[in-house]
């Protein structure tokens, strides 16, 4: 005698409903604690830190790998191997190349700067002086506006030699943090091998658990999802870090032609903070004028001009060219996710918001024009047309 099913107590809309009540709940909840909850995700961020890097790596480096083992090893019995070890072969050499280059440079620089900082103070008060002279700028206004800047950078240089002082007795706590900091960078690395290396097994078995949990037309719907949020991350990224890195070593020759001091040192401060878009060359330049006041004010004249035309070269003409249309936002929606996400999540938040924003903005497009052609309408409300209905569904693919 078969066994008869008893019906479930409660129907799929008021599953729905229920689910949706908890969202709220939680949302509210992250929302009023969420100081604390930042804590405990940072905690447990902190714990997984070396395996989030090696993600971050592995991520960055696929794109090369998988370049390598279809053009280079496609026909090798272990082309995969090959690839990734010829990838991190040419990461290393290339990263040591530049740090063999750029940070004995960028050190010495900031040494210097900080070892000479009261004879270019010296050498500022005097150019100001004989400028208030010569145009009779004499006022209180004018001298309560110098004595705050002079204030401001000898407050913030004792406080760098200060920082400095403090730090030689901590020997032993340095060495902890290194050797900590060389296991993480270990784990990181292996972690990002492994990733690489067994990402054909990986990828259809998390495939394979998301269609047991879900539905097969969500899941399928949601792997869609995954594969243009794929899609635009790795454009963004790739295209940023190329961006950048152009950015940095045409700043290094124009410092060189116009002979702005410390030009290497300011050169990667503009290529690093210039992988924030919008805000980066001003993230990065004005720390560079403050420095360049003290040193020589008519070189951080010239560095002004020459970040201005920078900023306008990389925004009209060498980033469109390179990251193109990848992200399908505009201005505005460019400058609503660096904002919130910069304010929510820091640096991070300010590199990733933008990527991140663009996946939630093609989510709701595609919410809008599949709720507009389930009322027959378009944008302004008047009958969609069959011809209309094609274009607005064709657009939502995208």
């Amino acid at each position: 005698m078969a066994v008869q099913k008893k019906p479930w107590p409660l129907d799929t809309r008021t599953v729905s409903n229920l689910i949706v009540v908890l969202i709220g709940i939680l949302f509210y909840f992250v929302l009023y604690r969420f100081s604390e909850v930042r804590e405990k995700i940072s905690m447990v961020t902190g714990v997984l830190s070396p395996f989030i890097i090696g993600f971050a790596i592995a991520y960055l480096l696929n794109t090369p790998t998988t370049f390598f083992e279809e053009k280079v090893y496609n026909k090798h019995r272990h082309g995969r191997a090959l690839a990734i070890v010829t990838v991190y072969v040419l990461a290393a050499a290339v990263l040591a190349i530049l740090l063999n280059l750029i940070l004995p440079q960028v050190w010495s620089s900031a040494v210097e700067l900080v070892n000479n900082m009261s004879t270019y103070m010296r050498g500022l008060d005097a150019l100001v002086q004989e400028i208030i002279n010569r145009f009779n700028l004499e006022g209180e206004g004018i001298n309560e506006m110098l004595a705050a800047y002079q204030n401001l950078v000898q407050t913030l240089t004792d406080l760098a030699i200060e920082k400095v002082s403090s730090s030689l007795p901590q020997i032993w706590n340095l060495g902890v943090a290194l050797g900590s900091g060389v296991v993480s960078a270990l784990t990181a690395l292996i972690s990002s091998i492994y990733m690489l290396s067994g990402k054909n097994r990986l990828v259809p078995q998390l495939k394979k658990l998301i269609y047991a949990i879900i539905p097969k037309k969500k899941a399928a719907w949601f792997l869609g999802v995954c594969s243009q949020a794929n899609r635009i991350f790795v454009g963004f990224i790739n295209g940023k870090i190329i961006d950048s890195a152009i950015i940095g070593v045409l700043c290094f020759i124009l410092n060189l032609i116009l002979q702005i001091p410390y030009n290497i040192l300011i050169a990667v401060i503009i290529g690093v903070t210039n992988v924030i878009p919008f805000f980066g060359p001003i993230i990065g330049a004005v720390p560079c004028i403050m420095i360049l006041i003290i040193v020589d004010p008519w070189a951080a004249l010239r560095f002004a001009a020459l970040v201005l035309a920078l900023q306008q070269f990389d925004g009209n003409i060498l980033g469109p060219k390179i990251l193109g249309d990848s992200t399908g936002l505009s201005a505005i929606w460019v400058l609503v996710s660096i904002v919130v996400c910069g304010g929510l999540f820091g640096f991070p938040g300010m590199l990733l918001g933008v990527p991140t924003f663009a996946v939630l903005y093609a989510l709701v497009r595609e919410w809008v024009n599949h709720r507009l052609r389930e009322k027959g309408i378009d944008g302004d409300g008047n009958p969609l047309l069959p011809s209309a209905e094609d274009a607005c569904k064709s657009e939502s693919d995208q």
